[in-house]
């Protein structure tokens, strides 16, 4: 056997590419629970001191910012790892580095300035305060960010993104929102001004390490020459990832545009909530794509398969389990977030928002191929996602127009509902789309699928019965730690392999991808 053709197949022993996808696993998971105690002090602050109109003016202005921000990082958040794959040497990397990120700025400045002139696409229905228009500060600040942790992610360095995006961002932000709150002069600004100085923590939490790995980049002067076409090749994934993004976002712009800043404002609450498992899936996309993409030289397409099957396991088990641990108890979870029952109408939205992260999981794990292996194609499916979504959420917005309630605000209620239904038959369409369309490019099923997730859920659905019974304290207090235990022993003892248990076992440090062996025959 030859040296390459060992060092290959090593990569599938506990130190290779499984055991790289299983460390940034459990990193990431650590950084989810992390960020889930972070964030919900931030949703309890909000809602109890700003209330449902003040959130929803500020939801529909972070949708303008992050959507502007991630268009203009040019899809380096997944691109980057194979542009720094096809470079020669660490100062090369430096080089495309900084390219990225001069890009990023140039684009992000120029838009933060428009939207500093000209607010209104910021805020339709006006601002709380003044002060609300330096939230524009943020779009450099995000797509700069983006940048950054990708570059990490490449060199494996995941506990990065967990402190900037799990520890530093989400306490900023709760601290300071609840800070700002009792400056008089700041007002409802304080939800706006909190975001932005997150934006600023979690991006100089990441660019010690950045320059600790990377350092300044020498003997580099931007080119138009190089820049164009590194802008052109990136297009297509800038466009792909603003569209994905966009799928979990343009229900809340139809529902501006149908309901009220209050009926948005709850919605956004139970879309903060469901996205938390949301983090499980994306979280893996840093340590995923340097692994595809050294499988790719080697055109080794069944390990690819391999690896994005079992990232799909494992993100729509852990993903299942919480949304039923969220999702049972959901009303007394809701009632947390607001005085006398104010958010406790977007139950139903929740559920759905929930449902929607689990059956979006396979659409994620095969995008992150075929970003690689389809890019165009690729897009093609996301634009008909977001437009099916559309199409179906408009359509709902008309039915219940049509429909005759007791209370305007009851058929907002109803919207919402609506809004979180569309957007979860949309992703469960991507997702068969998807997978099927993987599948053929490498020629191996792409499946998710494991009987026990059936067992597990019904086993949690049956303790969550009995703690729904319970007063609303002990419900959130013993109910969910319940469901959780219950569906992590069944899946746990019934779903998960030898592999699967690399994901909680400590294995050898992993061979960097972009140091795997390039020589091995094709298949």
């Amino acid at each position: 056997m030859s040296t390459s053709k060992a060092k290959v197949e090593a990569a599938e022993e506990p130190g290779g590419d499984i055991a790289a996808l299983a460390k940034g696993g459990r990193t990431n998971f650590f950084g989810f629970v992390l960020r889930l105690l972070a964030r919900l002090p931030f949703l309890f602050i909000a809602g109890q001191l700003y209330g449902a109109e003040a959130l929803g003016i500020y939801a529909y202005a972070l949708l303008v910012v992050e959507l502007t921000a991630l268009v203009c990082s040019i899809g380096e958040k997944r691109g980057l790892a194979q542009r720094l794959r096809d470079g020669e040497d660490k100062e090369s990397e430096t080089g495309l580095i900084a390219d990225s990120m001069l890009v990023a700025l140039v684009f992000s400045g120029i838009m933060a300035a428009v939207f500093f002139v000209w607010p209104t696409p910021l805020f339709p229905n006006g601002m709380s305060n003044d002060l609300d228009r330096w939230i524009v500060l943020a779009i450099p600040g995000y797509a700069l960010t983006e940048i950054v942790l990708a570059a990490q992610a490449y060199k494996y360095d995941i506990g990065t993104t967990v402190r900037a995006r799990a520890v530093v961002e989400p306490w900023t932000i709760s601290i300071l929102a609840g800070a700002f709150w009792f400056v008089p002069a700041i007002g409802n600004a304080g939800l706006t001004l909190a975001y932005l100085a997150s934006i600023f923590a979690g991006l100089a939490t990441a660019l010690v390490p950045f320059f600790r790995t990377y350092g300044l980049p020498r003997g580099w002067s931007p080119h138009p020459a190089r820049l164009g076409p590194m802008v052109a090749r990136a297009l297509p994934l800038a466009v792909t990832d603003a569209i994905e993004w966009g799928t979990r976002r343009v229900d809340l712009l139809i529902l501006g545009w149908f309901a009220g800043p209050v009926a948005l404002g709850i919605y956004w609450m139970a879309q903060q909530v469901a996205s938390l498992p949301q983090k499980l899936k994306t979280s893996f996309e840093p340590i995923l794509g340097p692994v595809i993409t050294a499988k790719l030289k080697v055109k080794d397409y069944a390990a690819i398969a391999k690896q994005v099957c079992q990232v799909g396991f494992w993100i729509v088990a852990a993903q299942a389990g919480i949304a039923l641990a969220l999702g049972i108890p959901g009303e007394a979870l809701m009632g947390l977030m607001g005085d006398d029952g104010e958010f406790v109408p977007g139950t139903a939205a929740l559920a759905f928002l929930l449902a929607a992260e689990v059956v979006a999981a396979t659409a994620v794990v095969s995008e992150a191929a075929l970003i690689y292996v389809a890019r165009v194609r690729n897009l093609w499916v996301s634009i008909g996602t977001i437009a099916l979504q559309a199409l179906l959420t408009v359509a709902a917005m008309l039915v219940i127009d049509t429909l005759e309630f007791s209370s305007p605000e009851r058929a907002d209620f109803y919207r919402a509902a609506a809004a979180a239904g569309a957007l979860m038959v949309s992703l469960g369409v991507a997702s068969i789309v998807k997978a099927v369309m993987l599948s053929r490019i490498l020629g191996h099923s792409i499946n998710n699928w494991r009987w026990a997730l059936v067992w597990a859920a019904a086993a949690a659905v049956l303790v969550g019965q009995v703690a729904i019974l319970l007063p609303e304290w002990a419900e959130l207090a013993f109910g969910i730690p319940a469901i959780l235990a219950v569906y992590g022993f069944i899946i746990w003892t019934r779903g998960f392999g030898p592999e699967d248990r690399v994901l909680f076992s400590k294995a050898p440090k992993p061979t960097p991808a972009h140091e795997a062996p390039v020589d091995r025959p094709p298949l």
